[in-house]
Order: structure tokens, then sequence, then C-alpha cells
């Protein structure tokens, strides 16, 4: 099961006088990632590498070190520890001592590991989408199930009869919340895929 961080995250070291920080936290779409970035950047650093993933989406860059050796390890860093919806960003201030390409990469590379093992996760959860009505009195006391369950409330649509509502439930939790919502309403409201 993938994971996402639950929040805002840093780790710092210092290697042969080089300086680095790195930052994570969770992202909810690209462009929050890109928005991340420009806003932890710092412009005064040596380098600000970085990289993120986002389901099938990903990006990485090595902000002026040697070609794979920054952005790449980091966005395999992110992979190691099977993180998605995440942006990793680690800042150099340059200290004089030449790295290596080897010496780069496990720095990039290590400083964001260290940085996600030690950052609080939650796991990822796929959802299926679902739909289904119920009356106004019950709208409430659907959402609490839903919640509950750890789904979501995608759509709602007030109706005369009631509101119709666009769910999405983990693919193992869709019977129990049927069964919850077939209590609440003495067997009205059903799940429709």
């Amino acid at each position: 099961m993938p994971f996402t961080l639950s929040g805002f995250c840093e780790y710092r070291e210092e290697i042969r006088k080089s300086r680095f920080i790195t930052f994570a936290a969770p992202i909810s779409t690209p462009a929050e990632a890109q928005a991340f970035l420009e806003q932890h950047s710092d412009l005064n650093a040596s380098h600000n590498c970085w990289a993120w993933k986002f389901g099938d989406q990903y990006r990485s860059n090595d902000d002026g070190e040697p070609g794979g050796t920054a952005g790449r390890p980091i966005l395999a860093a992110i992979e190691a520890q099977d993180c998605d919806q995440v942006a990793v960003l680690v800042i150099r201030w340059y200290g004089g001592i030449q790295l290596g390409t080897g010496g780069l990469a496990r720095a990039y590379g290590g400083g964001a590991n260290k940085c996600l093992q030690g950052a609080p996760k939650v796991e990822l959860i796929s959802r299926v989408p679902v739909s289904c009505a119920c009356a106004f009195g019950e709208l409430a006391l659907v959402k609490l199930r839903v919640a509950e369950l750890g789904g979501l409330v995608v759509r709602e649509d007030f109706t005369a009869n009631g509101v119709e509502l666009q769910l999405a439930v983990g693919e193992g939790l869709i019977e129990t919340l049927q069964l919850q919502l077939a209590d609440l309403s003495r067997g009205r409201i059903l799940l429709e895929r």
C-alpha cells in the first residue's frame, strides 16, 4: 500500500562541509508540488534539487548538479519509501569540497530517504466511485457513515425528493457501508457502482 505524508517534515545534515536541508510535504496536485518547491527553494543556496510523485506522474530536477546525481536519487528515495503524492526538495550550500557523482547521489538520495523515514505517514486508500440517494433528514448520518469508513462525498445534488450523492469509498468497505446505510434507512438507501 502506498503512503503519503501527514504533514511537512525536514531533515538537516552536513557532508564534507556542504550543508544539506531536505524538506518533504504531501501534495494533492502536481501544481501544488510546484508551489511547494517555489515557496521553499532558497535562491541564495548553491542548488535546489527536487522530485515529486503524484500517481503515474513524476518530475525531478538536478538544478545544475551533474545529470542524474540529485533529482533521480531523490525520486528513487520517494519510491523506496513507498510514498505517493509527495514532493521532496533538497537544498545544498556548497562547502568547497567536491563530493563526486557517487557522493552527490548518496547525499541527495540519502537526505531524502532519512527525511521520509522520519516523517509521519498516512496510508493512501484507493477509492471506487459509488452513488446513492437519501432523504434530507438522513443526509447528516449518511455523511457520517461515509467519513467513518474513510470515504469521501464527491458531489451532492438536492432534488425534490431528497439528495443524490456521488461517493468514493474503499473497495473492501462498500459492503459494510451498504449494510450501515440499509440499517439507517430501513433498506431504502442502495449503493450503485
